[in-house]
């Protein structure tokens, strides 16, 4: 029994309680002890100690293997109870064993092994670099985030050694992919999984990617506790600030949620901002906590690309069949998922306003449904009613999406707050002139130096801004053809590009700024 052991405690309790959490099958505790043991062995094997071959020594090995040091107990708890302690159990693990001991600290995660949904597989994956790809790998839906994540992953997994992973459910632990998952990031056809549950896997001493925005509650809880006690490196692409500076633009609940996850952002080493706007809002929330003992990770921007791959005929054909409601009249196309912050709502009342006025062009709208979009619904269903040349697509494969591009006459991305915009560099990059807000992330990309090039900025929160632009995009030729040539003035950044520079400053601590070739 531990010296430290709080008195009263009986010699049964102290080797974990199992017969309480058992229940009354004798075999089924014999194979909780062999579980155990079997996995201080593993924690003992990580950490270059030498490991328990009886159930009786685990008590003292344990005490004298982790102690109170807060890397051994961040370890040996994930280990223990296949599930990664977040920031309030390590708190309370820190004090029970700096009192009593490891082993009476980790009393949580050895109880709950009497479930046997916990003696699944448990693997340490040591000195690599691993990547959460956890709402990428798990969805066909392709959000913009989503992409950024594919397109990068691809790039990077025929070159670097990297060990990708999801959550389990409820976000308690992580573990390697499935073979589905790995097809919906890397294409392909599946291979047949292993047999039996997949096992949970613990980096240790690892460069930790996060590729997504890991908002979910007990996600970043855990991602925050993985970022302050282990010895992992974390590093992260950061999209936006957007929940916490626009939050009555987003769904109820996810500017608490977000709130926790920048907690968790604020403990990692590198975050790579995808635009200069985003970047400055993400260092404003930084300097917010000033107070702080921690100054918040190193931050850098490394820019989304402004690049289009080719359409074939007969990608343009199908596009042409399904999009184009009158083929004599110009296409107007909106790119962006359904919610209030897209603010297509204000295009509606535009394109409405031009089609009074007698102007003529079909209007195509290609975004997921979203949060609070019963508004936008019912404004679509109203103007198809009214008989007014109106498509309202949910989602379109990649290809059919570049063929809408080149299809349109112009594109309209009114956002009232944007990350990157990566509709308006689509756009530009395909030759298709577009209307987008004069602030933030989306007048970067139109006018990199200043002048707008390809471009009408407007107001998004003035519709007859919106009205007035895409009216000078529908009837002044001269204008139209100007802006399409300037289109042609954008540098082309591929993501190839974006997925290098990404890679050399979130793994090697290059800054974008620092290398010879760049191209941002």
């Amino acid at each position: 029994m531990s010296s430290r052991t709080p008195a009263g405690a009986t010699e049964r309790e102290d080797l974990a309680g199992l017969a309480e959490i058992s229940g009354t099958s004798s075999e089924m505790l014999r194979a909780t002890k062999k579980v155990l043991l079997e996995r201080v062995a593993l924690v003992a094997e990580t950490l270059g100690g030498t490991a328990p071959t009886d159930f009786e020594e685990l008590p003292a090995c344990v005490d004298e293997l982790v102690g109170d040091q807060p890397d051994r107990l961040w370890l040996a708890h994930a280990v223990i109870a296949a599930d990664l302690p977040d920031d309030v159990e390590m708190t309370q693990m820190r004090a029970r064993a700096t009192l009593y001991g490891a082993w009476d600290a980790l009393r949580p995660a050895r109880t709950i092994l009497g479930a046997a949904k916990r003696h699944r597989e448990v693997r340490v994956i040591k000195d690599t670099v691993t990547c959460d790809v956890h709402a990428t790998s798990g969805s066909d839906y392709t959000s913009g985030i989503q992409r950024v994540v594919r397109e990068t992953v691809r790039r990077w997994e025929p070159v670097h050694d990297i060990e990708f992973l999801a959550w389990t459910t409820g976000y308690t632990a992580m573990r390697p992919l499935r073979a589905e998952e790995r097809m919906r990031l890397f294409g392909g056809s599946p291979e047949p999984d292993e047999p039996g549950p997949t096992p949970i896997a613990i980096p240790w001493n690892c460069m930790h990617l996060v590729t997504e925005v890991a908002a979910q509650e007990g996600r970043s809880d855990r991602l925050l506790a993985l970022g302050r006690y282990s010895p992992n490196t974390v590093a992260c692409i950061g999209f936006d600030v957007i929940p916490v500076t626009s939050a009555a633009t987003v769904n109820t609940g996810m500017t608490g949620n977000f709130a926790r996850y920048l907690a968790a952002v604020r403990r990692t080493e590198r975050i790579a901002m995808i635009s200069r706007a985003a970047e400055q809002e993400f260092r404003g929330w930084v300097e917010m906590g000033a107070g702080r003992r921690e100054h918040g990770p190193e931050s850098a921007v490394v820019s989304l690309p402004v690049y289009a791959p080719p359409s074939d005929p007969a990608d343009l054909d199908d596009a042409r069949l399904g999009l184009v409601v009158d083929a004599r009249t110009p296409m107007v196309l909106v790119v962006g998922s359904h919610e209030p912050r897209k603010n297509h709502l204000a295009m509606l009342h535009a394109a409405e306003v031009l089609w009074r006025e007698g102007l003529s062009f079909n209007l195509v709208l290609v975004g997921a449904g979203s949060w609070n979009a019963d508004a936008y619904n019912a404004g679509v269903a109203q103007l198809a009613a009214a008989g007014r040349p109106i498509q309202s697509i949910r989602g379109l494969p990649d290809r059919l999406l570049w063929a809408a591009y080149r299809l349109a006459h112009c594109t309209v991305f009114p956002s009232l707050n944007e990350g990157f915009g990566l509709p308006v560099a689509e756009s530009l990059a395909v030759g298709t002139p577009v209307i987008t807000s004069d602030f933030g992330s989306m007048r970067d990309i139109v006018a990199p130096d200043g002048t707008p090039l390809g471009g009408l900025l407007v107001d998004p929160r003035d519709d007859s801004s919106i009205a007035d632009a895409l009216r000078t995009l529908l009837t002044d030729p001269v204008t139209y053809e100007r802006l399409r040539g300037e289109t042609a003035q954008h540098v082309e950044r591929t993501w190839d590009d974006y997925a290098t520079e990404l890679w050399d400053f979130l793994v090697e601590g290059v800054r974008p700024d620092e290398r010879p070739d760049l191209t941002i």
